[in-house]
C-alpha cells in the first residue's frame, strides 16, 4: 500500500464571529445567523500527520494506566489573595489554564498583578506577558500597587511563537497573558483579535501549559453584551473561567467563577477597590449595612445568599402614586421581570390598584440579587414605602412568593440565620415549610404574603 500523501491547502469561507467554516460563500453564517461575516481563508491539509504534532517541546504522548496517576499532584497553590482562593476552591492547581473576563477598567490587570506579586513575594518565579501597554507601563502601575518583585519578569510581546520561546526556556511557575485577543500567530492569515486567532492563540497556550506544567492565567475582553469576547471555543478549552464585575465608580468588585474543573462554581469572592488596589472584604454583611438608617420606610433586610456564605443585603424601594396611565418600574441590583410579577401579586392579594403606582427598587451597595428569595423581602419594602410605615429594625426576610401570595421555601436557610443572628438581628420570617429553627432568633414562619404584611403592621 502506498504511502498517503499530505492533502494540498483548501480554501473555505470562515465567520469572523463564532468560527464556523463553510464551504462557500453565504450571506449569512447558518452557525450564529449573523449577516455578511464569511471570509475566504486557505487551511492547511488535513492529510498530514506531521501537522498535528505537538508544536511545544516536540512531547509525543502515549497511554499512561490511570492507576499510575492516582498519585500525581493536584493540590491547589494558595493565590494570597483570600476572596480568590475562596472562589478558586484554594487556590491555582498547577498546569491548569484560568480565564480572567471583565468589563473595561474594572481591575482585571490590577487582580492578575496582584497576583503575580503575591507569588513572587513566596519565591515562585512568574511572567507577566503584556500585549496591551508597555513594560515601563506596567512597572508604574506596580510601583503603584506595590507589586514589585525580582521574581516577576515583563514580556512587551504579542508574537505567540516568541512568547512559547520564552515560556519553553524559563519555565516559570506562573505566566499571565494580557490579553488574549492583542495575541498573534503569524502561521494565521487572519488580523489580530479576530476569532480565528483567538482560537488558534489559546489552544497554542494550553497545549504549552499542559506540556511545561506552567500555569497560565489568560485576560480577556467582553463584548458590550457582558460575554468573553472570542469564540465559544475559548471558554471550554480553559480549565476555569473568572468574571469579575462591579460599578467602576464604586468600590466593591465580585469575582464570580463560570467554569471550574477543579471544584465548584458556587463560591463569589468580593473586593474593594482602593488606593493600593483591590483588597478582600472580610466581612461583606457589614460591608453593606454600614450605612443603613434605622426607621427608615421603604428599607428591609435580606439575608441573600452568594456559594455556601450568606451575606445580608439593604433592600430599599421608593413606591408612588402619579396620575399617567403608565406606571415606571425601576430595579438595580433586582430582577425587573420579577418585579413585574411581584407587583401583579400584591394587586391580586391585597386589593391594591399597582396601575397608578411607580416603584424604584435597589440592592444597596452595587451587589446583585438574582434568588426569588428576595421576593418576600421586596414586597415588605415596596408597601413599607407606600403606606410610609417603617419594618422593624431587628428583622431581616426571606422567602419566594407564588403567583397565589403563597410563601415557598429556600434553600440554605440556616446559613443565612446564622449570619443575621451573627450581626444582632432577633427575628427572621420565613415560609412556613421552612424546616429551621435557631437558638437566637425568633424564626416566625408563614404561609402567605398577607400573613408576613400583617406580622410586620403593613
Amino acid at each position: 500500500m502506498s504511502k498517503a500523501r499530505a492533502a494540498a491547502p483548501r480554501s473555505v469561507h470562515r465567520c469572523s464571529t463564532c468560527g464556523a467554516e463553510h464551504p462557500k460563500w453565504s450571506g449569512q453564517c447558518s452557525a450564529c445567523g449573523e449577516w455578511n461575516t464569511l471570509a475566504e481563508v486557505r487551511v492547511a491539509g488535513a492529510g498530514s500527520i506531521a501537522s498535528m504534532a505537538p508544536t511545544v517541546a516536540g512531547a509525543e504522548s502515549a497511554p499512561v494506566p490511570i492507576t499510575d496517576l492516582l498519585d500525581e499532584p493536584t493540590t491547589a497553590v494558595a493565590t494570597g489573595m483570600a476572596e480568590l482562593d475562596r472562589v478558586l476552591g484554594g487556590g491555582l492547581v498547577p498546569g491548569s489554564v484560568t480565564l480572567l473576563g471583565g468589563e473595561p477598567g474594572v481591575g482585571k490587570s490590577t487582580v492578575v498583578l496582584q497576583l503575580l506579586a503575591a507569588q513572587a513575594g513566596g519565591g515562585a518565579d512568574c511572567l507577566y506577558v503584556t500585549g496591551e501597554e508597555s513594560a515601563a507601563q506596567v512597572a508604574a502601575r506596580a510601583k503603584r500597587l506595590g507589586a514589585v518583585s525580582g521574581r516577576l519578569r515583563l514580556l512587551a510581546e504579542a508574537s505567540l511563537p516568541r512568547i512559547l520561546t520564552v515560556l519553553a526556556d524559563q519555565r516559570p511557575s506562573l505566566c499571565v497573558v494580557d490579553s488574549i485577543q492583542t495575541m498573534t500567530d503569524p502561521a494565521s492569515p487572519s488580523a489580530p483579535g479576530s476569532v480565528t486567532q483567538v482560537r488558534d492563540c489559546a489552544n497554542l497556550l494550553v497545549q504549552a501549559a499542559k506540556t511545561l506544567g506552567v500555569t497560565v492565567v489568560l485576560v480577556g475582553h467582553v463584548t458590550k453584551e457582558g460575554s468573553l469576547a472570542g469564540p465559544r471555543v475559548l471558554e471550554h478549552v480553559v480549565d476555569t473561567v473568572l468574571n469579575l464585575d462591579g460599578d467602576r465608580q464604586g468600590e466593591l468588585r465580585v469575582l464570580r467563577a463560570l467554569k471550574h474543573r477543579f471544584g465548584s462554581t458556587q463560591e463569589i469572592g468580593l473586593l474593594s477597590m482602593g488606593p493600593s488596589g483591590l483588597e478582600s472584604v472580610a466581612d461583606p454583611s457589614a460591608h453593606f449595612l454600614a450605612d443603613r438608617r434605622r426607621g427608615l420606610p421603604g428599607s428591609v433586610v435580606l439575608p441573600a445568599l452568594e456559594g455556601r456564605r450568606g451575606i445580608l443585603v439593604e433592600v430599599q424601594a421608593l413606591a408612588n402614586k402619579r396620575q399617567l396611565p403608565h406606571p415606571r418600574r425601576s430595579t438595580q441590583g433586582l430582577d425587573g421581570g420579577r418585579l413585574e410579577l411581584l407587583m401583579a401579586v400584591i394587586q391580586q392579594q391585597e386589593r391594591l390598584n399597582t396601575n397608578d403606582i411607580d416603584v424604584y427598587a435597589l440592592v444597596v451597595g452595587g451587589v446583585k440579587v438574582s434568588e426569588p428569595a428576595a421576593d418576600l423581602a421586596l414586597c415588605a419594602a415596596i408597601l413599607s414605602s407606600y403606606y410610609g410605615r417603617p419594618c422593624p429594625d431587628d428583622v431581616v426576610l426571606c422567602g419566594e412568593v407564588g403567583l397565589g401570595g403563597e410563601l415557598r421555601r429556600v434553600s440554605m436557610m440556616a446559613q443565612r440565620l446564622n449570619e443575621a443572628a451573627r450581626h444582632g438581628f432577633r427575628r427572621a420570617l420565613v415560609p412556613a415549610s421552612s424546616a429551621v429553627d435557631h437558638p437566637e432568633m425568633e424564626v416566625v414562619k408563614v404561609a402567605h404574603l398577607c400573613d408576613a404584611l400583617g406580622d410586620l403592621g403593613l
